[in-house]
C-alpha cells in the first residue's frame, strides 16, 4: 500500500475548541488550554503516525480582526497554514451566531477540502444540532460535516478516517519518530503562560509573554539522578501588571510557578527546579522587534 501524508490546518473563530479537538486528534496534550479566548499564539503542529501514513495537524490561533502587531503575527500564522493544507477542518461552536464571515472569506478564497466540525454538541438539542448542518450544507458545501464533541471524544474517530482518505500520497514529511515541530522549551513556555491565563483576570493574560532563558539538566546534589532547571522570564507591558503579577509577597507568582512546575514534570518526566522573573516592556506587543525575538516573526 502506497503511503499517504498531508497537512491538516485546524481553523475557525477563537474558542470553538481547535486545541481540545488537536490534543483528541494526535492522542498528546500539545496545545494549551483555557476557558478564555485567544489563549493559542502559534501555530503548533501534531504528528500523527502510522507505518502507513503520516497526517501533519496544524493547530492555529483564533481568527480575529488585528488590532495590533502581535495579533497581525497570529492571523500570519492561520494564513501561512492555509498555504501548505491539503485538508481544513473548519470548527464552529454550536452556539456561534453565524458571526463567521472573517473565517468563510478565508476558506472560500483558498480551493482547500474542507470539512466542517459542529463543536460542543452535548450542549446543544438535535433540532439545533440539524439547523447548524443545514446551514453550513448551504453555506460552504463542505466535503462533510461531523457534529463533534472535541471534549468528550464524541464523533471523532471516524474524523480520523475521512481525514486519511482525502490525504495524497506522499512520503513523510517528518520522522516518523517525531511527535511535534516545537521544542521541549517552547511547551514549558506555554504551560507557564497557561497557568497565567487561569490565574488572572482582564488584561494580564494577554499582556503577557514567557521566554525561557536557561534550560539544564543537571545532577542531583544527593546522587539520585537528575533535574532540570528552568529560568523563565514573564514579560508584561506595565508596572501594574507587574505588580498584580507577582501578588502581595510575591504569593500569586509562587502559586502560578508550582502549578506550573507540576505540570513541567509530568510533561518531562523529571524533577524540575523552576525560577520565575517578571520584567516590564512597554507596548512590547506593538513592537516588532521585541515580536521577532519571541518567535512572532511569521
Amino acid at each position: 500500500m502506497a503511503h499517504k501524508a498531508g497537512f491538516v490546518s485546524i481553523i475557525g473563530k477563537p474558542n470553538v475548541g481547535k486545541s481540545t479537538l488537536m490534543n483528541v486528534l494526535v492522542g498528546e496534550r500539545l496545545s494549551i488550554i483555557t476557558p478564555k479566548a485567544q489563549t493559542t499564539r502559534h501555530r503548533i503542529l501534531g504528528i500523527v503516525n502510522e507505518e502507513e501514513y503520516q497526517i501533519v495537524f496544524s493547530d492555529t490561533p483564533g481568527i480575529i480582526k488585528p488590532k495590533y502587531s502581535l495579533q497581525e503575527s497570529m492571523m500570519s500564522f492561520v494564513n501561512g497554514s492555509l498555504t501548505d493544507a491539503d485538508v481544513l477542518l473548519f470548527v464552529t461552536d454550536i452556539n456561534e451566531e453565524y458571526d463567521e464571515d472573517d473565517v468563510l472569506e478565508k476558506i472560500l478564497n483558498r480551493n482547500i477540502p474542507t470539512i466542517v466540525l459542529i463543536n460542543k454538541i452535548d450542549k446543544a438539542l438535535q433540532e439545533q444540532v440539524d439547523e447548524k448542518i443545514a446551514y453550513w450544507q448551504e453555506k460552504l458545501n463542505p466535503v462533510a460535516i461531523y457534529a463533534i464533541s472535541a471534549l468528550h471524544k464524541h464523533n471523532v474517530d471516524g474524523l480520523l478516517d475521512r481525514v486519511l482518505e482525502m490525504l495524497p500520497e506522499h512520503p513523510p514529511y517528518y520522522d516518523k519518530e517525531d511527535l511535534t515541530d516545537r521544542s521541549e522549551r517552547f511547551f514549558v513556555s506555554e504551560m507557564i503562560r497557561e497557568k497565567i491565563f487561569l490565574n488572572y483576570q482582564k488584561e494580564i493574560p494577554y499582556s503577557t509573554e514567557v521566554i525561557v532563558k536557561s534550560f539544564k539538566e543537571e545532577e542531583m546534589k544527593n546522587g539520585k539522578g537528575s533535574m532540570v532547571r528552568i529560568t523563565a522570564e514573564i514579560v508584561v507591558e506595565r508596572d501594574s501588571q507587574k505588580n498584580i503579577l507577582i501578588g502581595a509577597g510575591g504569593s500569586m507568582l509562587k502559586k502560578v510557578g508550582t502549578e506550573a512546575r507540576l505540570e513541567i514534570e509530568k510533561f518531562l518526566d523529571s524533577k524540575v527546579f523552576l525560577e520565575m522573573f517578571v520584567k516590564v516592556i512597554p507596548d512590547w506587543r506593538s513592537k516588532k522587534n521585541y515580536l521577532k525575538s519571541f518567535g512572532y516573526d511569521n
